[in-house]
Parts: C-alpha cells; structure tokens; sequence
C-alpha cells in the first residue's frame, strides 16, 4: 500500500488562492486506486504525475466543503467518459448527496455503486478495507474520519474537525495516520492545531503522522520548522505532506514523484497509442 499526495493546502486562503495544491489523495495498492477527498485541481495533478482516473476504483469524500470534493463531477466524468464507461464507486456522507448536492444527477448516474459512509460503515475496495473510524464534529457538516487496511497495513485519516479525546482510540492501532492540521494556535474552531495533532499523535503512537490540509498559519512558519516541533514533542517521525509526495508502506520511506506532464497537459503520443489499441482489438 502506498499514499500520493496531490497536494496538501487546507482552508480558504491556501486553497482557493493555490499557496499550495490541493486535490486530495491517493491510497493505492497493486491492483487498487482510492481517490480521497478531491478537492480542486484534483484532474490536473493526476495529469502531472501520469495517473489516469479512469484507473481509479474509487472516490471518497470525508465531507461536503468545497476542498474536499471541488473536482468530484470532474473526476467521475473523467473516469466514465459520461455514459460510455458506467463504473467506479463513491464513498460518501448522504447529505453530501441530499442536501445541497456536491454531485450533478447526470454525473451520479454514470457510477456503478454509491456507498453512503455512516458510522458503522466497512467495506472493502478491491483488497483494501475502508471503515470509518468515527464522526467528526465539523460545524454543520456530516464528516467522517477513515481507516484503509491492506495486508495487516493500517492508516487513519483524521479529517477537518474538532479534537475530542476519544480519537486517540478511534484511531488506535494505525501503522500511520494523516492529521488534517489547518492551524498551528490553538484556537475555537472545528479544526485541528499543533496541540491537538501532538496529543494525538502522543495517543495513538504510529510509526509515523503525516499533516496535511495545512492552512497560510502552518506553511508561513515552514513545514521544516513544524516536522522539528512536532517530533521533539513526540518521538515520533513526523513529515507534512507536501505536492506529490509519496509514502511507502510497510518501510514508511517517503519520496517526491517525478512529474510526467509538469504543465498538466498529456502528450498527443499518449491518445495515438490508446486509439491504436483500441483499434486493434
């Protein structure tokens, strides 16, 4: 199992003024691709680092705010081409499909399946094994953290909300887990700080925590400075994710992935070589 970040901007200002990517990410395995949280420029960075969505079996959104699912209508359209491919799967709370929809009827209907994510939810994609961990309390919003096991293989993904102490147990026993910390100071809001991410972190005591969804307050004071804070506060190897950035497992070694189509634009050599096969057969 392995996770590509697409990018790792959290909030309004990283996001929709692009201080940093955002797109969400990838949980993959030999024969699966698990698409989460894709919030917007998610069909570009694919282009970049040459992944293709129609490869992908699954989309999940933890919760209906627009960074988390911006390009999910896209990222179906792509997997489907409209009618021509009906297939793939989406992962997602009911009101994000109920109240005030986040997918277009047309768009929803070129799907194989719809799971609705719940509090007792499990099922497996392909091999990896998705169950929600808890219900997060997120302002308004039906928001779900996430645990996927592959191979005895397990990672949480602590997603936008406030911190409450039983998370440490929700997510217990993970190999690694991704902490959704938007801000560094603590502050009366449903989103995690450095605090919050340290006690978790302390708590559940995985082999390594990734950050992610990092806001202007994390990435102005450098994601080199908070590894070194988060680390010395925990003994525990700590990165923040960064633009294509790929974690490993079982090792948990992490690497940058070389960009194939750095502007996001597919090379025309690509087309002639799928148009050649499907010719062919």
């Amino acid at each position: 199992m392995e996770i590509v970040f697409l990018g790792s901007a959290g909030g309004r200002v990283a996001v929709f003024k692009q201080f940093r990517s955002s797109g969400g990410f990838i949980v993959r395995s030999e024969k699966t691709n698990i698409h989460i949280d894709p919030g917007p420029g998610a069909l570009i960075r694919l282009t970049q680092i040459g992944l293709k969505p129609e490869e992908t079996d699954a989309f999940v959104v933890s919760h209906k705010h627009l960074d988390h699912c911006a390009d999910i209508n896209t990222l179906i359209e792509a997997k489907t081409m409209g009618s021509w491919n009906k297939s793939g799967t989406l992962l997602t709370p009911e009101s994000a499909l109920t109240e005030d929809p986040i997918v277009l009827r047309y768009t929803l209907k070129n799907l194989e399946r719809i799971s609705i994510l719940k509090e007792d939810f499990s099922e497996y994609i392909k091999g990896i094994r998705v169950t929600v961990s808890m219900k997060h309390k997120h302002q308004d919003v039906e928001t779900y953290g996430l645990i996927f096991e592959n191979n005895g293989e397990k990672l949480g993904y602590i997603t936008d909300g406030r911190f409450e102490e039983k998370m440490i147990e929700a997510y217990s026993g993970c190999d690694a887990i991704i902490i959704n910390m938007t801000f560094i100071k603590e502050r009366d809001m449903d989103h995690l700080n450095m605090k919050d991410a340290i006690r978790l972190i302390k708590g559940i005591r995985p082999k390594i925590a990734i950050i992610n969804h990092t806001g202007m307050e994390v990435i102005l004071t450098g994601y080199s400075k908070v590894e070194k804070e988060l680390e010395d506060a925990t003994g525990i190897k700590t990165i923040v994710a960064r633009e294509f950035l790929k974690v490993s497992f079982p090792s948990m070694e992490f690497s940058k992935i070389k960009l194939k189509n750095p502007i996001g634009i597919r090379s025309l050599d690509e087309w002639r070589q799928e148009h050649s096969k499907r010719t062919d057969s």
